[in-house]
């Protein structure tokens, strides 16, 4: 016999999604522990597991998955032959589909003259700025920036300069930060850029003092003025994505957190694991009075909300403040994490959806 543990590291299914299938009758253990409720696999089931895993990562529905394996074992295998053919036929169908879609959307961008056109100005625009909060600035949103070579518009942190005043932005689409630092009173054109990484942490390591700084704005170049000390640089080439449209969010219910307890309560605290790359999640449960619990069981529903661990944690770090805002909305809207002393700066994590 097999414990889940081991069908579940020799199959390549995570336990959570062992105990789903279970209660999903497609994969039953062949024993349960009547005392510990612990899930027992008989030798051949870990064959059917690792088909099921197949076919999981196929995208294979469930409802075929369950016909499969109850033909697998048998000796006639026509019945499976033709569910493959059947789900491999409206794979190739999906995927012309997807291409024609494709198509149609790149022969619109290709009829704009460039759609995401950040404007710039000829002259340059010079702005006073705290150096205490340009750096909270960039310390609430570094941690958001994108790294991957295929997208690397979002290799940095966007400068966003308006009558509002300015504004840094991060994304990596899995999460996104906004902070304000605090400079108003811009009266000139609407300028939009993005500032690489590595120019981004050279600003930050001049910010080491409580001083007044300047950051200038010219063209495609950026410099940060510290006293006698500057670094410049040239912006990214690539536009960034309207990031105002993604923070329009519904209000949703709010929690209070105690930040170094509940921190620790994350760290501590129960996972789950699953399929695809995901990372360790931690499960939200939202209390009726308000409370935050961190649990190992949630099922999905409006009161749990699963985000990546580890972004949670960061996200919870770069807000800066001994008590947060946790914003829920619906399980499949981010979770906003916000500091209750400032609208302005704020992060959002996207959930993940729960396999149960």
């Amino acid at each position: 016999m097999y414990s889940i543990g081991e069908t579940a590291r020799d199959s390549g299914l995570g336990v959570s999604a062992l105990r789903f299938y279970d209660r999903a009758g497609v994969l039953v253990p062949d024993r349960v522990d009547p005392v510990s409720g612990y899930r027992w696999y008989a030798p051949g089931q870990l064959d059917e597991a690792r088909v099921l895993a197949r076919l999981r990562r196929a995208g294979m529905p469930l409802a075929d998955i369950r016909l499969v394996l109850a033909g697998w074992t048998g000796a006639d295998t026509d019945l499976v032959r033709q569910l493959l053919q059947a789900h491999l036929r409206r794979l190739e169908e999906g995927l012309t589909d997807a291409r024609a879609e494709f198509s149609a959307l790149q022969a619109l961008l290709d009829q704009r003259e460039n759609p995401m056109t950040s404007p710039r100005t000829d002259t340059a625009v010079r702005l006073a700025l705290s150096g205490p909060r340009l750096a909270a600035a960039l310390d609430a949103v570094r941690f958001a920036a994108g790294t991957d070579p295929e997208l690397p518009m979002l290799g940095g942190i966007h400068l966003d300069l308006d009558d509002g005043g300015l504004r840094l932005v991060a994304t990596d689409r899995y999460r996104m930060a906004v902070a304000h630092p605090g400079a108003g009173g811009h009266d000139g054109p609407h300028v939009r850029t993005t500032v690489p990484l590595p120019l981004a942490d050279a600003m930050r390591a001049l910010l080491d003092g409580d001083q007044e700084v300047r950051l200038v704005l010219d063209g495609d170049r950026v410099t940060l003025e510290a006293g006698d000390r500057q670094t410049a640089g040239r912006c990214l080439g690539h536009d960034f994505p309207d990031y105002r449209r993604l923070v329009r969010l519904p209000a949703g219910r709010r929690a209070l957190v105690d930040v170094p307890a509940f921190l620790e309560a994350v760290r501590t605290g129960p996972v789950r694991e699953q399929e695809g790359g995901l990372g360790a999640l931690s499960v939200l449960e939202v209390s009726d009075d308000g409370s935050v619990a961190v649990t190992g069981d949630g099922a999905a529903g409006r009161d749990f909300v699963a985000v990546n661990r580890a972004f949670l944690l960061e996200a919870l770090t770069a807000g800066a403040r001994d008590r947060l805002v946790l914003e829920f909305g619906a399980p499949t809207a981010p979770l906003a994490v916000r500091r209750p002393d400032d609208e302005h700066t704020f992060s959002l994590l996207m959930p993940v959806r729960l396999e149960s």
